[in-house]
């Protein structure tokens, strides 16, 4: 699979995430800017737990489960009750489109599978 149109960059406010479905995945699709995307796996490492109904601030998104924060370059679960990363995917700006590549995984963390 190659890079992916998920929706119009209009469609998506900054600092609002969304949940798109690539290659039988749940993505959480993260604009951080006015040109920044971020995209990891939809689901919290720690609850399975939907991240795109949580709170973005900068390169990270809270859980609004329980509060676990993840960094949204690396995947890392940055506090309790999270200690596992997510998986993080390419994204990108382009042509006024956000695009994924779930292909591109940036990080190690293994894909949930439930």
């Amino acid at each position: 699979m190659a890079f992916e149109r998920v929706v119009a960059v209009d469609d998506l406010p900054v600092g609002a995430a969304l949940r798109v479905d690539l290659g039988g995945e749940p993505v959480c699709v993260v604009r951080v800017d006015e040109t920044t995307v971020k995209a990891c796996h939809d689901t919290c490492s720690h609850e399975e737990y939907p991240l795109h109904e949580g709170w973005v601030t900068d390169d990270e998104i809270e859980c609004a489960l329980h509060g676990s924060t993840f960094n949204l370059d690396t995947g890392e679960a940055l506090s309790l009750p999270a200690v596992k990363p997510v998986p993080v995917y390419a994204a990108k700006v382009e042509d006024g489109a956000i695009w994924v590549d779930v292909d591109e995984q940036l990080n190690d963390a293994p894909v949930p599978r439930h």
